[in-house]
């Protein structure tokens, strides 16, 4: 089931939230390691902000709160458990790293210009630590997998799963849009070396060394 939360104001998961959510812990969906086609061409189906201090102390509420059992796996894992967030053609609207007005100084994340509504799947296993309005992220998705890193996916313009879940390399996670301060309908692609905003790394670089050909 998809919850539309597009009308959500409600920034932080508070504990309760995240208890009851880790209630029912799912797990699902297929891996695809198919490389769609794909244009490469700025455009303004872009993000326009990036920090936001209350999605932040949201993540690192979430981050304590629910322990980190996925990290005794081993750090990177079989190659099957990561896969593509976007199984149709994209257009890179926004490259990883290009300098702009961010408070990183660069912008922190790839940007996918699909259409409203595309289905946009998870890179890798993990724990969902944040699922719903995140600020400047809009609605975004918060997984921290096994290696210790956490992957984002923001403006979407639904969500399909709650703080707490374990997802598999391959889950739906939510449908992408528009919604944060983003100026066309895209996927922002974010992937972190620690949960703290700017250390962020190239998601592309990142999930080609684990088998996976986003570009």
């Amino acid at each position: 089931m998809e919850h539309d939360i597009a009308s959500v104001t409600e920034a932080a998961p508070t504990r309760r939230r995240a208890l009851g959510a880790a209630a029912a812990l799912l797990a699902g969906g297929a891996v695809s390691l198919t490389t769609p086609r794909v244009a490469v061409a700025q455009s303004d189906h872009v993000c326009t902000g990036g920090y936001d201090a209350e999605f932040e102390e949201a993540l690192a509420e979430a981050d304590d709160w629910f322990a980190p059992e996925e990290l005794r796996a081993p750090p990177d894992g079989p190659r099957r458990k990561y896969a593509l967030p976007l199984r149709r053609t994209f257009r890179v609207s926004a490259r990883y790293g290009v300098r702009g007005d961010w408070l990183a100084g660069h912008h922190t994340g790839i940007d996918l210009a699909v259409p409203e509504g595309t289905p946009v799947y998870a890179v890798g296993a993990g724990t969902v630590l944040v699922s719903g309005w995140s600020g400047a992220y809009g609605n975004a998705v918060t997984v921290r997998m096994p290696d210790g890193h956490y992957a984002l996916v923001a403006h979407l313009s639904r969500v399909s799963v709650r703080v707490g879940k374990r997802v598999r390399a391959g889950t739906l996670l939510g449908r992408s849009g528009a919604t944060g301060r983003a100026t066309g309908p895209h996927l922002h692609l974010e992937v972190r070396a620690r949960r703290k905003y700017g250390s962020d790394i190239n998601p592309v670089r990142y999930l080609a060394r684990r088998g996976v050909d986003l570009l």
